[in-house]
């Protein structure tokens, strides 16, 4: 109800005493009925109908557009009625969280409410309603930081320092408050505007944890893979100084446009990252100073104990003396590196969630490991902003923790079982035959894979698996093929759902008429559409598909 103070005027000659307007006055612009030649502020009851149910949220908010949606939110642009200022609102159903999700959304509003500095994404609400939390946030409008920085026709080591300045004052600021951040890396490096200059800031506190004073202990494996550091990988106690080392991953790829660490096997680059196996290769380290190099080695140092803090990095010389010490050059190369860098990003749907949960698999059974994996891999089809490089915590690798019809899909049937293996056999005898028009019937159009083949990358739909089939496949089955599966473990989720791990090996006649034979690992998600299963996800190590002859 309006409570402007101000009468409002008499109305116009030829109006009716019952139109209804707005109150010029009110800055939330209420309606008011105009009763016997008198007007009242009450809004009438047929506009009460009509529109939606006050909320506090609705009274202080006009939403507008979509920016962005998950799996069980929403982000959309918004203005507080009385200011004008705009804002992003994350609308969460809390209808469909578990108890262990609200407790997250939580602690991460908590966490939100304690950070107010210029370059981190402010929460400047929470509010709480029946079947919905909204947080509303600063409108950050600029982009992702790296996006930025490649469509720059200048760009510097001096532009590195200033570009790291900022996310370490953004990093002090939370460690200075007792938060770790946990998950540093450039999809939560975000500008303000799109305006020259604008400030970077942090986002994304969804793992952020609360630690007293320099507090170690295990808080659970999460982060991204290629940001990970060394003693969370060991599992050992750990706090603020990860977020250091996911500082110095990001200042390697800021002055060069690739990582320090980089496998296309995640063992192997656990391995690296783990030993601190990093160099500055020439001829593109050639031109970067020495003081650079000399932060960024303080940031990458294995013992967690002996690395460089948030407030000592900001008194390093390539930090506070950037205009005598960084170098102005230009870095075409840089900018020619970190395109290629943002583009298997951008192709990447789900490769950090991926890696997490097949490292963290090594601690729990593959049963359960398998049943998050399905979760996520689907989940992922329903998020656009959020979850592209979705990372996890240890703790959610609970079965307890899944819906019941997951739950139930645990319990295998042994003739779904079978049903699995025969399908997968088919698929392979397709692949053997070189048979492409099978194969994609029983493949998922949007059918994403990490293979040999790909280095490393995330590949999505047909296109690149049709040139295999086409110039490869088609030649090798002039000599005949066969092919074993191993062991195979199948576990059912719910109805519609399975995965399955095997061994393959695959026996062929070489160029010379002799016996090879190939072996390889691999795992194939399968999603159930219409009564036929489709294989929508595999992930295969070892051995290349084509025979090499």
């Amino acid at each position: 109800m309006c409570v402007c103070p101000t009468p409002p005027p008499v109305p116009a000659r030829g109006r009716s005493c019952c139109d209804v307007t707005r109150c010029p006055v009110c800055p939330l612009g209420r309606p008011r009925l105009a009763v016997h030649g008198r007007r009242s502020h009450r809004r009438p009851p047929v506009l009460m109908m009509a529109s939606t149910p006050c909320t506090r949220f609705t009274d202080e908010y006009q939403l507008f557009e979509e920016l962005g949606k998950g799996a069980f939110s929403v982000v959309r642009r918004c203005m507080k009625i009385t200011t004008g200022q705009e804002y992003a609102a994350k609308i969460i159903n809390t209808k469909k969280l578990s108890a262990r999700d609200h407790q997250k959304l939580e602690r991460e509003a908590r966490i939100c409410r304690l950070l107010k500095h210029p370059n981190i994404v402010r929460l400047h609400d929470s509010i709480s309603e029946e079947g919905f939390h909204y947080l509303v946030f600063d409108l950050v409008t600029g982009g992702e930081l790296f996006e930025d920085i490649v469509a720059r026709e200048y760009y510097s080591e001096a532009d590195a320092s200033h570009c790291i300045q900022q996310i370490l004052e953004s990093v002090n600021h939370c460690h200075l408050n007792g938060i770790v951040h946990r998950d540093l890396k450039p999809e939560n490096l975000l500008l303000a505007s799109k305006s020259k200059g604008a400030a970077v800031k942090l986002a994304d506190f969804g793992l952020a944890i609360e630690v007293q004073g320099e507090q170690q202990a295990w808080f659970g494996f999460a982060g991204t893979p290629g940001y990970l550091s060394p003693e969370v990988l060991r599992k050992d106690p750990y706090g603020k100084p990860v977020d250091m080392w996911a500082c110095g991953v990001i200042l390697y790829i800021l002055l060069v446009g690739y990582p320090p660490f980089w496998d296309e096997d995640q063992h192997r680059l656990y391995q690296q990252i783990k030993a601190g196996a990093y160099d500055f290769p020439s001829p593109e380290w050639d031109t970067v100073t020495p003081e650079a190099k000399d932060l960024i080695n303080k940031m990458l140092t294995i013992n967690p104990a002996k690395r460089i803090t948030a407030s000592e990095a900001l008194k390093h010389p390539w930090i506070c003396q950037r205009s005598t010490v960084a170098s102005m050059m230009h870095r075409q190369e840089t900018v020619d590196c970190l395109k290629k860098f943002n583009a298997r990003r951008k192709l990447k749907v789900g490769v950090q969630t991926c890696a997490c949960v097949q490292y963290a698999k090594q601690t729990v059974s593959l049963q359960t490991w398998l049943v998050l994996y399905i979760r996520l891999t689907f989940a992922s089809q329903q998020e656009s902003t959020e979850s592209s490089n979705t990372t996890i915590e240890d703790e959610d690798l609970s079965p307890c923790t899944l819906p019941s019809s997951v739950r139930l899909g645990l319990y295998l049937s042994p003739a779904r079982k079978q049903e699995i293996i025969k399908v997968t056999e088919q698929l392979i005898e397709a692949i053997n035959n070189g048979d492409f028009e099978a194969y994609t019937k029983i493949c998922d159009p949007g059918l994403t894979s990490f293979e040999p083949e790909a280095l490393g990358n995330l590949v999505e739909g047909m296109d690149f698996h049709r040139f295999y089939f086409e110039n490869a496949l088609s030649k090798a089955n002039t000599k005949p093929i066969h092919t074993i599966i191993l062991n195979p473990h199948v576990h059912l989720v719910g109805e519609d759902a399975a995965c399955i791990a095997y061994i393959r090996l695959t026996q062929y006649m070489d160029g010379s008429g002799m016996p090879k034979t190939m072996q390889s690992e691999e795992t194939r998600v399968w999603h159930r559409r219409d009564g036929k299963w489709q294989n929508v996800h595999f992930h295969r190590s070892g051995s290349p598909t084509v025979p090499i002859k």
